[in-house]
């Protein structure tokens, strides 16, 4: 198998000599590179540790996703990163396959994904005859349209909103902005709000530029956001866990099996890397081969 074993035992040498590991560290290291050697002999990939790309270990830890929680697959991840960067630090490598690769968040795991009739069920399923009926279904449809994490859309601004050019600028983490396409649908929501429900309101100081508030005319908090999603999967009896995350994720979903390239979602959901994207969505490999077939002139 293309001399993996060779470099293993190099590898395990190092370890042993100049990290000075137990043996049962040693082992698990191990065990971790002998994973990935079986994945590629079983599919066929006949690749050095020196020519493996890091789409090839992307694709191996998919595979392991499916079998393994968070946390080992985090451990399998370091124990890669650390062959790898064994290989650049002896110069059989210039470069490491898991650059981008990032350890998965232990614990977190992603929230269902909504149909597109289960999100206009619970967008049906709002009072309009309250008076905060036209801003739900407004703060609704945002999240859904434009894939927004909870906290970019509490902290969403009157000025932020590019109606004519067809745009909302959202700020996300680090305070990194970009710029959202925003749909006719969710805009004429968003107007039917501000003309109604906020053009009533006492507005404190402060929030004067503020664009989704609360009765008392301040912004809303982040939790109210999951209050209004909770009372509704209940009106419905939607049995599913949901939360705001769940429209960022359906939203990044459907665009997905749509046909919308990653590059773009990647763009729209403001993550820094495309792996982000790739680990976030959980990418359905069956989808992936049909876009090749569909798609590749030698398929």
């Amino acid at each position: 198998m293309s001399n993996w074993q060779s470099y293993l035992k190099e590898y395990q040498n190092y370890l042993r000599l100049e990290r000075g590991l137990s043996e049962n560290t040693i082992a698990n290291y191990t065990f971790d590179i002998e994973k990935l050697i079986s994945f590629l002999e079983s599919n066929e990939i006949d690749v050095s540790p020196l020519k493996i790309t890091e789409e090839v270990v992307q694709q191996f830890i998919y595979e392991i996703a499916k079998n393994v929680n968070a946390s080992s697959q985090s451990r399998i991840i370091s124990g890669l990163k650390s062959f790898f960067n064994f290989l650049v630090f002896e110069d059989y490598r210039n470069d490491t396959p898991m650059e981008l690769i990032e350890v998965p968040k232990v614990g977190r795991k992603l929230p269902d994904t909504l149909s597109t009739e289960e999100i206009d069920n619970l967008i049906g399923a709002i009072d309009l005859s309250k008076n905060e009926g036209e801003r739900n279904r407004a703060i609704l449809e945002t999240l859904y349209s434009c894939g927004l994490r909870v906290s970019e859309l509490v902290n969403l601004k009157l000025s932020d909103l590019f109606f004519e050019e067809g745009f909302i600028k959202v700020t996300g983490k680090g305070d990194k902005q970009r710029f959202v396409p925003i749909g006719d649908v969710t805009q004429k929501y968003i107007s039917f709000y501000i003309k109604g429900y906020r053009n009533h309101l006492e507005i404190k100081k402060g929030h004067e530029d503020t664009l989704f508030l609360n009765r008392r005319g301040k912004q809303l908090t982040r939790a109210m956001i999951f209050t209004i999603i909770k009372d509704l999967v209940v009106k419905i009896d939607l049995k599913k866990t949901i939360s705001p995350h769940t429209f960022r994720h359906s939203f990044a979903t459907h665009l997905l099996e749509n046909g919308a390239d990653l590059r773009s979602i990647q763009l729209m959901l403001g993550h820094e890397s495309i792996t982000t994207t790739e680990v976030y969505m959980h990418l359905d490999r069956k989808f992936l081969s049909e876009v090749l077939n569909n798609y590749h002139p030698r398929k």
